[in-house]
């Protein structure tokens, strides 16, 4: 794994992410984005779609960037970022680059953006091999407009697409894998992250950054608006969500290679996950607790087949 910052050097690191923005307090969206800032010390072209990052971050006239940045619709910030790294080869054939550093091509977009309206364009950068890195942040749930459902959303959570009530225990679809999705365009590396492990989260960055051809990193982002926790307990929250395997860390390599870099010390109950979250409090009821039931069902069984496959190289 590539080596990383110390403590010490990120504390005193330039800030490419300033902190006056107007995320919602708790969010892990910023401490997502300064890691991903960090992991570098190469420039960094930014593209990102519309959704909660880019509507607190760019208040007009007002920015959080220190960095080259773009916004770009809900669905088409990897193909923005193709078009700037295609531009930048162009003027690299032709001799027309001011300087010798070679700039790093990041696309952000929310899981809206990702797993559902922008699937085919990030789909297309990858097949075609667009040297950039494309990071979603995860939250489960569109978030900027509204809490709708999406295609990340998990099993059982009520939103405002589907309400949990008399007739329904929220949403009815499992969540996409959409890790297995990327891996399968024989990327060259993907990888699942999590704020409050940031080391993992920072090597496996850097590691995304560092690799010749399209690359993606899925993070998870607790929401405290719509995941409905107390602001202050974000990283609390995140603990939970990979010891209790609900979101797993691992990275798979060339589409092959599966790494597990996270084993919890004591795995906690997905059941202990569920219930600091408002969104699933209507599965506590006795009609709905099956679903709690499935819900471990489907994590073991997919710890089982992580740890098989990492252990079968395939």
């Amino acid at each position: 794994m590539a080596d990383i910052k110390n403590l010490k050097q990120y504390s005193r690191a330039t800030e490419r992410f300033e902190g006056a923005h107007l995320l919602c307090p708790g969010c892990a969206h910023g401490m997502i984005v300064r890691e991903v800032l960090n992991a570098t010390e190469d420039p960094v072209f930014i593209a990102a779609s519309t959704g909660c990052l880019e509507v607190s971050t760019a208040v007009y006239p007002y920015t959080s960037w220190d960095t080259p940045w773009i916004h770009i619709g809900f669905e088409n910030s990897s193909t923005a970022v193709a078009g700037a790294e295609a531009m930048y080869k162009a003027l690299e054939r032709k001799g027309r680059l001011y300087s010798d550093k070679k700039p790093k091509f990041v696309a952000i977009g929310g899981d809206g953006a990702t797993y559902d309206i922008g699937f085919q364009f990030i789909s297309g950068c990858f097949e075609r091999g667009h040297n950039f890195t494309y990071v979603c942040l995860d939250n489960e749930v569109y978030a900027n407009t509204g809490g709708q459902r999406s295609g990340s959303t998990p099993i059982g959570a009520s939103t405002t697409t589907t309400p949990s009530g008399r007739i329904s225990y929220g949403k009815k679809d499992k969540k996409k894998d959409i890790l297995a999705i990327m891996a399968a365009h024989g990327a060259p590396y993907v990888a699942q992250v999590a704020p409050n492990q940031w080391k993992d989260m920072a090597k496996k960055i850097k590691r995304a950054m560092e690799a010749e051809g399209p690359t993606f990193i899925n993070a998870m982002s607790a929401c405290t608006t719509e995941w409905r926790f107390p602001s202050n307990t974000t990283v609390e929250v995140s603990d939970l969500a990979v010891d209790s395997l609900v979101f797993p860390l691992y990275e798979i390599v060339n589409g092959v290679e599966l790494n597990i870099t996270y084993r919890p010390k004591k795995i906690v109950p997905v059941r202990d996950y569920l219930a600091v979250q408002g969104r699933f409090k209507h599965l506590f009821k006795k009609e709905n607790e099956h679903i709690i039931d499935e819900w471990q069902k489907v994590v073991d069984a997919r710890w089982e087949y992580l740890q098989r496959r990492e252990e079968a190289k395939v």
